[in-house]
């Protein structure tokens, strides 16, 4: 069953230019999938797989930054699945949403190689953490499907030297690099600091499929100004303003 109205709020998205439908008491989308969007570097004309999709966030990001892209998304809940395709229809974007497990894609997406794959995948692993109470929050927070499996289908679903972009807790880093151990190179990990001086707790990771450059750790980026938390206000640096408010993209270092 669908979700029903008053089960939904409206949320805006990159400082209003996105209007999106989530629900109340499931999986709601923060900053971290504008992130992984802004981290992407995709250009007009382009092909993206948004694998675990949701409600559409990220890809309704990319899509609302960069003109003229392709746009899927892979979704294995219906409900969330039906509301991606609501949210694309409301900010006139291009998206189309698929339902099916990452694990065995239907052949829709089986048929398809893509320039760009992106995913945000489960953060944490239930023996070691309380499930959620709510099936859809479940489902995106607590890992069904190892990490391992999502980098698989991500590289399975890309072009030859086509990227694949992650975001993910920075503890589980030692997995992605695993499951990209000669299957992708040029990997690249941007920490993301809450403050600076604080460890990192996320992390943004490009890899290319079959590249062959070496792998960079680059100095972390910082999400709020300050030492601590100051009050009920915005606190958020110029750079992660810019990319929550305006659809600025992520301005990754460069060697």
């Amino acid at each position: 069953m669908p979700f029903a109205v008053e089960d939904l709020t409206c949320d805006s998205f990159l400082g209003g230019r996105l209007s999106v439908l989530q629900p109340r008491g499931g999986y709601r989308a923060g900053v971290d999938p504008v992130l992984l969007a802004a981290a992407s570097p995709v250009r007009a004309g382009q092909s993206v797989l948004e694998l675990g999709c949701g409600a559409g966030v990220a890809a309704l990001c990319l899509g609302a930054r960069v003109a003229g892209l392709r746009l899927t998304g892979l979704e294995l809940q219906p409900r969330y699945a039906a509301l991606a395709r609501e949210n694309a229809a409301r900010n006139r974007i291009a998206l189309s949403v698929v339902e099916g497990d990452l694990a065995a894609p239907p052949q829709e997406v089986r048929q398809q190689s893509f320039d760009h794959v992106i995913a945000n995948p489960p953060y944490f692993l239930r023996a070691r953490g309380s499930a959620a109470a709510d099936s859809g929050r479940e489902r995106a927070l607590g890992e069904e499907t190892p990490l391992a499996q999502w980098v698989d289908a991500g590289l399975r679903r890309l072009v030859p030297k086509g990227r694949l972009t992650m975001i993910q807790r920075a503890e589980r880093v030692p997995e992605l690099l695993a499951a990209l151990q000669d299957r992708a190179g040029d990997v690249e990990l941007l920490p993301l600091a809450p403050r600076a001086g604080r460890p990192a707790r996320l992390v943004l990771l490009r890899a290319i499929k079959g590249g062959g450059g070496p792998f960079r750790l680059l100095p972390p980026m910082t999400m709020h100004q300050g030492a601590a938390h100051d009050g009920d206000r915005e606190s958020y640096t110029p750079a992660i303003g810019g990319v929550l408010r305006n659809a600025a993209a992520i301005e990754w270092p460069i060697a």
